[in-house]
């Protein structure tokens, strides 16, 4: 059984092509000379402007200060919006809507045994459970209702 391996199933309808190209299709055997098929030229003259063109151009060379004014300066721009981006994520913007404490376990308040006819997500946190949180359980904190007295999971 752990010998066999899996081998896919060619298709009856899939022919492959396995002739060889047509004459037009091919470059063997091409009757036209490279030379006379034809050359397109660059849209402009390429280096006719750089130093180093012309032979005494290039035994004189270029002086530093014709090199350092072909010098492009690297861009210093900043990658973010310089929000929160100090080390240590000091400076970083605290969003209201994010409460302090962790929230435990959360249960519906009919404990799951009804069917949920309200159409809001109502849960009540019943506290920590002894083992560890899963990812989704540590994500939910406690954010204080302003409206009423409870607090909203």
């Amino acid at each position: 059984m752990g010998d066999e391996v899996y081998q896919p199933q060619q298709d009856e309808d899939v022919v492959e092509d396995m002739s060889p190209l047509e004459s037009p299709d091919s470059l063997e055997n091409r009757v036209v000379e490279p030379m006379e098929e034809g050359y397109s030229p660059p849209e402009k003259p390429l280096a006719v402007n750089d130093v180093g063109t012309t032979a005494a151009e290039q035994r004189d060379g270029e002086s530093l200060d014709e090199r350092l004014a072909r010098e492009v300066p690297e861009d210093t721009a900043t990658v973010g919006d310089g929000i929160g981006d100090l080390p240590g994520g000091e400076g970083e913007p605290r969003d209201d809507e994010v409460g302090g404490p962790d929230a435990g376990r959360l249960v519906a308040p009919d404990e799951g045994a009804h069917e949920d006819t309200d159409a809001e997500a109502v849960a009540n946190d019943v506290g920590i459970d002894s083992g560890a949180r899963t990812a989704e359980e540590a994500a939910v904190h406690v954010v204080p209702d302003d409206d009423e007295d409870e607090t909203r999971l």
